[in-house]
């Protein structure tokens, strides 16, 4: 299913759509502030590993990432100690990922690693349904080939090259090529694991 869902105005009849398809267990694609992601609810574990099949991703070896509507759901699924509060206080909403301890809110799935990486994009669909789901969304960017940059930008090219595996690809506009900036606080000093789409002093 292709939804159309306008980010300066989200339709609440075409966001109760993707909802139900979460809180069924459903796969969705959907627009972030860089690349377009595939995302479920993060606490379905099902519905985590079907993401990590796709995706050929073992849950044992790498860090997952969720993201999270507001700092208050972040320090509720991570442990976030003050001088992290202020660094992703001053980030966020972002094109960043934080990683960060796990806190004891989160499945067995996401424990481990011990580590989780967070996110608050700054688009306003995604986070509208992070807030009307009332849970952290798990999210994964999708393949991007640099010989075919279309199909991880442009929706109805995501939509037929995905659309067999996914319940709902949402139409958001077009896509970015380029990642979030991951930064690993889980050891001091900080550091940039990987430089993408944001740019950070720490």
């Amino acid at each position: 299913m292709l939804i159309k869902i306008y980010p300066e105005n989200p339709n609440p009849k075409d966001v109760r759509k993707v909802i139900e398809a979460f809180r069924d267990g459903g796969l969705v694609i959907y627009p972030t502030d860089t690349m377009y992601a595939i995302g479920c609810d993060a606490l379905d574990v099902r519905a985590v590993e079907r993401i990590c099949k796709i995706k050929g991703v073992n849950p044992q070896k790498s860090n997952l990432s969720i993201i999270c509507y507001d700092l208050s759901g972040i320090s509720e699924y991570a442990k976030v100690n003050n001088q992290v509060f202020k660094l992703i206080r001053n980030y966020l909403p972002g094109p960043f990922t934080f990683i960060l301890p796990t806190s004891s809110e989160l499945p067995k799935i996401y424990k481990n690693r011990k580590e989780v990486g967070i996110r608050m994009p700054n688009n306003s669909i995604i986070r509208e349904l992070c807030k009307e789901l009332g849970n952290p969304i798990l999210t994964m960017s999708i393949n991007y080939d640099p010989d075919e940059p279309e199909y991880a930008t442009d929706p109805e090219l995501i939509h037929e090259k995905y659309g067999e595996e996914v319940d709902v690809v949402i139409d958001g506009g077009f896509g970015d090529t380029e990642g979030s900036t991951v930064v690993n606080c889980t050891k001091e000093p900080f550091e940039i694991t990987r430089q993408g789409k944001g740019i950070i002093e720490l």
